[in-house]
C-alpha cells in the first residue's frame, strides 16, 4: 500500500509464483488485473475470484483476494452464489475458452439473463493448453491438434456473438499485447453495474498458433477507441463481432447505455420488502417439529 493509503497493483499480488509457460499471455492478463483493481481501489478482502479448471483458472491463487478454484466449467454458478450470499463483495470470474464455452457453456446464458453483478474474464487461446493441446470450442476450422490431426471439421464458437446474442449488457475484447487497453477494459467491466464479459485473446505459446502470438497481436490489433466506434448499439456490436477470428478489434463492443437493475439488487429489494413478514429465527425449527 502506498504511503498515502491508496492501494497499488502489488497489494493484490500473492506470494505464489505463476507457473505458466514463459511468454504465456496469461501473465499479461494477471498484470492488467492487478492494475485495474488498484484503480478501482477495493481492498483485497472485499474481492472474490472464482475460476474453473485450466491454465487461466490458476489466477485466484496469484491474488491476495478471496479465491475459489472450482471444478471444470462450473465457475459461473459458484460466482453467482457468492454474489447473492454477499452482495457487497466484488466478484470476478476467470477462465478459458474451453472451460467457458465447452463444458461450462450452458451456464453462460443463465448468468447473462439474470444479470448478476459479476465480471467474467475469459482467456481465449483457441486450444486446451493445460491438457496438452486438444481442440477447443474456439479453435478455427482446419486446426491441427492431437485430437484433430487431420484438421478440425468444426466451426468455432464466436464468444463475442454468443454473449451478445444472449443479451449481455457489457461486452469487450482485448489482448495482453496492449496492456493499457486491457487494463482499461477490465476496469470498465468491473465498474459496469451488471454482468460484464471480457474476451481476452491470450496466446498459448506452447500449443497455440505460431502466427497468433503477442507480436502478431501488437502489429494487427485495431483499437475501437481510435476509430471512434460507438458501443451503445447492440446490433452494430453484433455485426462487428462477426469479425472474430479474422480481425482483432480491441475495446468495448457493447455497453448498454441504460443498464437494467441487477439480479442481486432486486433480491436485496425483495428481502427488504418481505422482512416484516419473516418468521422469527428462533421459531423456524418449530415448523418442522411435530406438535
Amino acid at each position: 500500500m502506498h504511503a498515502s493509503g491508496a492501494l497499488e497493483a502489488k497489494d493484490y499480488k500473492s506470494d505464489l509464483k505463476p507457473i505458466w509457460c514463459p511468454g504465456c499471455g496469461d501473465f499479461g492478463v494477471l498484470s492488467a488485473l492487478y492494475r485495474a483493481l488498484a484503480n478501482i481501489g477495493r481492498s483485497p478482502h472485499e474481492i472474490a475470484f472464482v475460476s474453473g479448471i485450466g491454465c487461466s483458472s490458476r489466477i485466484p491463487g496469484y491474488t491476495t483476494a478471496y479465491g475459489f478454484n472450482s471444478v471444470h466449467g462450473r465457475a459461473l454458478p459458484i460466482a453467482q452464489g457468492i454474489k447473492l450470499a454477499n452482495p457487497d463483495l466484488l466478484v470476478l470470474v476467470a477462465g478459458g475458452d474451453g472451460d467457458g464455452f465447452s463444458i461450462g457453456g450452458g451456464h453462460v446464458p443463465h448468468a447473462i439473463r439474470r444479470n448478476i453483478d459479476i465480471t467474467y474474464i475469459v482467456m481465449d487461446n483457441q486450444i486446451y493448453g493445460l491438457t496438452k493441446g486438444q481442440l477447443s470450442p474456439t479453435s478455427p476450422r482446419g486446426t491441427h491438434t492431437v485430437t484433430s490431426p487431420e484438421g478440425s471439421l468444426e466451426d468455432p464458437v464466436n464468444p463475442l456473438l454468443y454473449v451478445l446474442g444472449y443479451g449481455a449488457h457489457f461486452v469487450a475484447q482485448s489482448t495482453p499485447a496492449d496492456q493499457i487497453g486491457l487494463t482499461a477494459v477490465i476496469e470498465e467491466a468491473i465498474r459496469f453495474p451488471g454482468f460484464a464479459f471480457v474476451n481476452v485473446q491470450s496466446p498459448c505459446v506452447t500449443f497455440g498458433d505460431p502466427n497468433q502470438q503477442l507480436k502478431a497481436h501488437k502489429e494487427g490489433l485495431k483499437s475501437l477507441a481510435k476509430i471512434n466506434y460507438d458501443p451503445s448499439h447492440r446490433v452494430k456490436a453484433m455485426a462487428l463481432a462477426q469479425t472474430y477470428g479474422k480481425d482483432l478489434y480491441t475495446g468495448v463492443f457493447y455497453r448498454n447505455p441504460n443498464p437494467p437493475p441487477t439480479f442481486d439488487s432486486l433480491v436485496r429489494e425483495r428481502q427488504r420488502h418481505m422482512a416484516p413478514q419473516a418468521m422469527p429465527r428462533e421459531k423456524i425449527l418449530d415448523t418442522f417439529l411435530p406438535h
